[in-house]
């Protein structure tokens, strides 16, 4: 069964890659250590390194983040009022070239952990869209974002919700969603496994978005 890799020649972002690496931030959704989503991340951030980038990981179960409480408190300053590990989070995401995204689908969403880094972005929303701030602004540096999910059913729309969701997410931290690598039928810890090409489109993923990055 193979998973489908689309669009990875995407919109380029904007320069400013002078004397320093390309930096890429892996997104690690899923509740399971070394599942299936962790191990086509980690091929991709391989693959990165290879091409010498600079990459960060973050596992998103090794950290606390409250849900989104909806008090408004970030519409006047574009900053979160609600003080847990998400105030460790928001610099990694603005300081990223290249972010890639990965959870498993949850009831045909992302994951109760990604979805809640995903809320706490309203600050980011905020700053850009109530305040304006040029950092985050149409004349700002542009990232690119790629979402790698994997399902346990062979539904038509399994990935719909989710697509839609990190769209809205990549848009907020001025991200273009440049790809995704999308694999139904997979359940078990460590079925990705028995799917090699799938780990190898994940790794030419990850080794072709940072040497785009860095040629643009």
């Amino acid at each position: 069964m193979g998973g489908s890799l689309k669009g990875v020649n995407g919109a380029e972002p904007r320069g400013g890659l002078v004397g320093r690496r390309v930096k890429v931030l892996g997104i690690f959704g899923s509740p399971r250590k070394e599942g299936n989503t962790d191990l086509l991340l980690e091929e991709a951030l391989k693959g990165a390194e290879k091409e010498g980038a600079e990459v960060t990981r973050l596992r998103l179960r090794d950290y606390t983040i409250t849900p989104c409480l909806e008090c408004h408190g970030c519409d006047s300053t574009g900053q979160c009022v609600v003080l847990d590990d998400m105030q460790k989070i928001y610099p990694l995401l603005l300081e990223a070239d290249i972010v890639f995204f990965a959870s498993p689908i949850f009831f045909y969403s992302i994951s109760a952990w990604a979805k809640a880094l995903v809320d706490r972005s309203q600050a980011l929303w905020a700053r850009k869209y109530r305040l304006k701030d040029p950092s985050l602004g149409k004349d700002a540096k542009r990232r690119k974002g790629f979402f790698i999910s994997v399902g346990a059913t062979k539904g038509q729309k399994l990935f719909e919700g989710a697509v839609l969701t990190v769209k809205y997410f990549f848009d907020v931290i001025n991200a273009d969603y440049v790809g995704d690598l999308l694999l139904k039928g997979i359940e078990e810890k460590g079925d990705i496994l028995k799917h090699p090409e799938a780990l190898r489109q994940a790794f030419e993923a990850g080794e072709k978005l940072v040497r785009e990055f860095r040629e643009a």
